[in-house]
Parts: structure tokens; C-alpha cells; sequence
């Protein structure tokens, strides 16, 4: 009878652990609603909740067989094609930080659609000396300057259909690093990659101008978009400021109720994100500059970085 009652206690405790996490997903969901039905809205999606993660990234690397399959010997190969027009400045960053996860054997190659490359895109993965047999790599990491409406990625050229979008390519490849999320922290890391995307890049200057907002709100609270971790979320953000906005960071001050974008030099980098919102200049707040500059001291960032210059 009392071992009964034991294992009801446990039930009935493992249920109302459930129903919290419910709670917890529903208010997730109901938040992301709101920010579909009403893209201007200034939302705040650190308050649905901050989950405990560790303060750095993740330093056991994920079983590469897991996710990309045994190939029998055979070296696995992501194979990226990108525009130079447009540079994925965040899969650059992912390379480096696979880079000290894993032996990567790193190419770059010109297709035929591109008439030329500028030389520090042919050349951004640093010399390319292959001092190893290609056995001795883990991963192979070859990117194609290729006239490509949009980056597409491939590991299995045979098998499977192309990646689109650098958003979705960045999120694969930050699954190697083998972070751990719940539900909910996972979901809050989508939804400012698709932000990143859909509104700070494709975006009216409205919406850019609430992005700033909802960045600011949450690097406030947090020393990273998602906690206190860095994840894909602030290497896609980063990566799309930098592309909508050049090399800049812009001081906000208030003539006449419009903000006006003071350039502030960060890293020896003059910063400057203006946006048109309503005549007046978005300025990027303090918080987002604050995080920006932590962004560039990562040597994998600063080094994408240099590609602008």
C-alpha cells in the first residue's frame, strides 16, 4: 500500500511537471501569435522565459554520425553555394567556431556564373594549405561563389535536396556544436533567427525600428539574445546588421523627438545601423551596442567582419 502511494506521488508529480511546461509552451506560442498577427508590435519575447543554460558554447562537439550519417570512411562534405554579391557573413562565423570544434577541411572554389570574386571573399578561410591526408579530417567545409538567388547548402550531393536561406543553413550547422535547449528556449532561438530574416532584413524600416527595441529589451536582462549563452540566434542577428546596416553602431540622441544616429566607434569600426522610420533616424540602442561590440571581440566575428572592409 505505501509503495502504491509512492508511485501515485510520483505520477501526480511528474504531471503537474508537465502542466507547467504546457503553461510555459503556451505562453511561448501565444507570444510568437501576437508577433505574427501584428509584425510592428514591440515585443518583448525575453519575458516568456529564460531557461538555464550553461555561460559558453558548448564544448563537447556533437557525434558527427548522428546528424550527418556514416559515410564509411568517407570524408563528410557540406558544400555551400553563395553570391559574392552578398556575402553569408554568418556561415563564415559558424566555419571558424567549427573550426575549433572539429578537424575541418575548408575550400573555396569560383563557378563559372560569377565573373570574378573580390580576393579576401576567394581567401576567407585564410590560406588553404592541406598539410593533412584528407582522412585525417572530421568535416569537410567547401563554399562556392556561385551566382545563387539564395545560399544554398548540401552534405549529401546524392541524397538530398539543398538547404535554402542563411538562416536555415546557419541553424544546421550550429547543431553540430550539440547545445542543448528545452522546448521553449529552443523555440524563442527560432523565432530571432526568423526575425533576423524576415524583419530586420526584409523589413519595413517599422519594423526594424521594434527589432531594436525587442534587442534592446532583452540584452538588458541577458548577456546574449537567448540567456547567457551565445547561440545561433546572435550570430544571425549579428550577421544581418552588419549586412543591413555596414560596419556601424550609432549613438541615440533626442533633437526635436527624433533620434538622431551619432556614430561611436567600436573596435576601431565606426558603427552606424540608421533606418528611416517616420523622417526620423533609428539609432541602435545601447544595449545592442553593448552586445555588438561583445560580438567583435570573438575572433570568429571579427574575422567575417574584415570581409566588409
Amino acid at each position: 500500500m505505501e509503495e502504491s502511494n509512492l508511485s501515485l506521488q510520483a505520477l501526480e508529480s511528474r504531471q503537474d511537471d508537465i502542466l507547467k511546461r504546457l503553461y510555459e509552451l503556451k505562453a511561448a506560442v501565444d507570444g510568437l501569435s501576437k508577433m505574427i498577427q501584428t509584425p510592428d508590435a514591440d515585443l518583448d519575447v525575453t519575458n516568456i522565459i529564460q531557461a538555464d543554460e550553461p555561460t559558453t558554447l558548448t564544448t563537447n562537439a556533437l557525434d558527427l554520425n548522428s546528424v550527418l550519417g556514416k559515410d564509411y570512411g568517407a570524408l563528410k562534405d557540406i558544400v555551400i553555394n553563395a553570391n559574392p554579391a552578398s556575402p553569408p557573413l554568418s556561415l563564415l562565423v559558424l566555419h571558424r567556431l567549427l573550426c575549433e570544434h572539429f578537424r575541418v577541411l575548408s575550400t573555396v572554389h569560383t563557378h563559372s556564373s560569377v565573373k570574378s570574386v573580390p580576393e579576401n571573399l576567394l581567401k576567407c578561410f585564410g590560406e588553404q594549405n592541406k598539410k593533412q591526408p584528407r582522412q585525417d579530417y572530421q568535416l569537410g567545409f567547401t563554399l562556392i561563389w556561385k551566382n545563387v538567388p539564395k545560399t544554398q547548402m548540401k552534405f549529401s550531393v546524392q541524397t538530398m535536396c539543398p538547404i535554402e536561406g542563411e538562416g536555415n543553413i546557419a541553424r544546421f550547422l550550429f547543431s553540430l556544436f550539440g547545445q542543448k535547449h528545452n522546448a521553449v528556449n529552443a523555440t524563442l532561438i527560432d523565432s530571432w533567427v526568423d526575425i533576423a530574416i524576415f524583419q530586420l532584413k526584409e523589413g519595413s524600416s517599422k519594423e526594424k525600428a521594434a527589432v531594436f527595441r525587442s534587442m534592446n529589451s532583452a540584452l538588458g536582462k541577458s548577456a546574449w539574445l537567448a540567456g547567457n549563452e551565445l547561440t545561433v540566434a546572435d550570430v544571425v542577428l549579428w550577421s544581418v546588421l552588419q549586412q543591413v546596416g555596414g560596419c556601424s553602431v550609432a549613438v541615440p540622441a533626442n533633437v526635436g523627438g527624433c533620434s538622431v544616429a551619432v556614430p561611436a566607434n567600436v573596435g576601431g569600426c565606426s558603427v552606424a545601423v540608421p533606418a528611416n522610420v517616420g523622417g526620423c533616424s533609428v539609432a541602435v540602442p545601447a544595449n545592442v551596442q553593448r552586445w555588438m561590440r561583445s560580438c567583435g571581440n570573438l575572433a570568429p566575428f571579427h574575422t567575417a567582419l574584415k570581409l566588409l572592409q
